[in-house]
This record gives C-alpha cells, sequence and structure tokens, in this order.
C-alpha cells in the first residue's frame, strides 16, 4: 500500500464493485417493480448470482493474503521477529486481517445461498462486519504520520464506516433500494478515494509533491472528497437510469401472451418459495 499503485489497485476494486452492485440492485429493483416480468428476474437466478459474487471475494480474498504475506519484503508469515525482539511486518499483516474478514463474509454468503444452515440476513451481518474491520484497522493505521496524510485517511474512514452501518441496517431491511444504491454509492466514493489518496502522497509520473503540512490543502481535500462524493451520486443516478432505460425496453418488445406466460411462471415460483 506504500505506493501509487497499492492505492490505485484496491481503489479499483472498490469502483468496479460499486458499478457492479448499482447495475445489480437496480436491475431487481425495476424487476420487481414490473411484478417480475422478465425472464431472468427470478429467485433461483438471484441465489446464483450472489454465489458467483461471493466466490469472487472468497477469490480475491485469498490472493489479497497470499500477496501480503509472501511478497519479496513481506512477512512470510512471521508475526513476531524474535532475533530482533519486535513484531514483524504488521502493515501487512493488518492488511492480511482484513482480507480474511472478507473472505469470512463471502464464504458465509456461499453457505446462506447453497444451503439452509444459517439464516439469509446472516451474508448481510457478515459483509457489515468486514467492513467495518476494515475501517477499524485502518483508524489504527495512522500513527505518526504528517497532517495531510492522516486527514486523506480519516475522510476514508466516513466512507467505510458509512458503509458498515448501512449493510448492517440491511439485516433488518432486506432488499430496500434505498440503502442498496447508498452502499453503492459509499463503496464507489471508497474506490475513488483510493486513487485520490495515491495521487496526494504518492504522485505518479514525477508531478511535484503535495506540502502535508499545508493547512489549505487540508481544506482543499476536504473539499475535493465533497466533489468526490456528488460523482459517486451522479454515477449512480446515471447506471439506476439507464438500466430502467434498458430493461423498460425489452419488456416492450416481448409480446402480451408471453408476458402472461411469465408472469404466471413467477407466480407459481413465489408459491414454491412461501
Amino acid at each position: 500500500m506504500g505506493n501509487f499503485k497499492g492505492h490505485a489497485l484496491p481503489g479499483s476494486f472498490f469502483l468496479i464493485v460499486g458499478i457492479w452492485w448499482c447495475v445489480k440492485f437496480s436491475f431487481w429493483h425495476v424487476s420487481r417493480r414490473k411484478k417480475n416480468a422478465c425472464p431472468f428476474a427470478t429467485k433461483a437466478v438471484y441465489r446464483r448470482v450472489e454465489i458467483i459474487e461471493a466466490t469472487v471475494i472468497v477469490v480475491f480474498s485469498l490472493i489479497g493474503m497470499i500477496a501480503e504475506q509472501f511478497v519479496p519484503d513481506g512477512p512470510h508469515l512471521t508475526l513476531f521477529n524474535h532475533k530482533e525482539q519486535h513484531w514483524d511486518h504488521l502493515m501487512n499483516w493488518q492488511h492480511t486481517t482484513m482480507y480474511l474478514f472478507y473472505g469470512i463474509a463471502g464464504a458465509v454468503t456461499i453457505a446462506v445461498h447453497t444451503t439452509a444452515a444459517a439464516p439469509v440476513a446472516f451474508d448481510r451481518l457478515m459483509l457489515s462486519i468486514a467492513v467495518f474491520v476494515e475501517g477499524f484497522l485502518f483508524l489504527y493505521h495512522l500513527h505518526g504520520r504528517d497532517m495531510l496524510d492522516v486527514h486523506v485517511h480519516m475522510l476514508l474512514l466516513y466512507a467505510i464506516f458509512g458503509g458498515a452501518l448501512t449493510v448492517f441496517l440491511e439485516v433488518f431491511l432486506r432488499g430496500n433500494i434505498l440503502l442498496e444504491l447508498l452502499r453503492t454509492s459509499l463503496c464507489l466514493l471508497q474506490g475513488s478515494w483510493f486513487w485520490q489518496i495515491g495521487f496526494v502522497l504518492y504522485p505518479p509520473s514525477g508531478a511535484p509533491q503535495w506540502d502535508l503540512q499545508d493547512h489549505n490543502n487540508m481544506m482543499f481535500i476536504t473539499m475535493c472528497y465533497c466533489w468526490h462524493y456528488a460523482f459517486s451520486l451522479l454515477l449512480v443516478a446515471g447506471i439506476y437510469t439507464i438500466t430502467s432505460w434498458v430493461l423498460h425496453s425489452k419488456l416492450k418488445r416481448i409480446p402480451q401472451m408471453e408476458m402472461g406466460l411469465l408472469k404466471r411462471d413467477h407466480e407459481r415460483e413465489s408459491d414454491d418459495d412461501m
């Protein structure tokens, strides 16, 4: 994480996840408003999508943990250096712990949608815990740093803890489109802000370094944070609008007789679920 690429990589991941969530939640919400007329908006398809998404999270979490441990200057599973009597590469261990909780959340989601061993809301609860742990680790990740360095990371914590709270509310209000889109916007904010941190602390291509003790830079970066969130909200609104328009256009092309058959199939599926 101590370079530009180390911030751009997780930033790109959160941006991709945020865009994916926005498309997924928009699709399911518009489909429900159309009384499940879309042939792909079934609970069986929803479960498969959740399982695939969770599998991707587990795989990337494992890759992240292995990378943090076995990079050339990594700890290689050594937590304490007995020879020099100090903790070994605690920053790598913190990142490994963060990936571990996301991996657990993904594994729980797979279990929820493939077995009856856990309540459905348990996947949202574990995801909320994983996001909270990410913020909790970042909170104690900033000791001894320069003023602007601490400030840009503290701003990141607002997006992280806001996301944790939003996912926690989904435990009790599952399927609430407002909470889902709010979670999406905070995920996008987290992704774009990781990129911004990279540009501030590790300017690429030999750009001049920011003055980390200048209060004016703190004022600007706070305003810039608000711009990032405005961009996230506009992106969410744009994706929701485009998804709704595409889905409505596709449904208009389905013949009325076929539409009626689809609705009856969905009603039978709902009765079976009951």
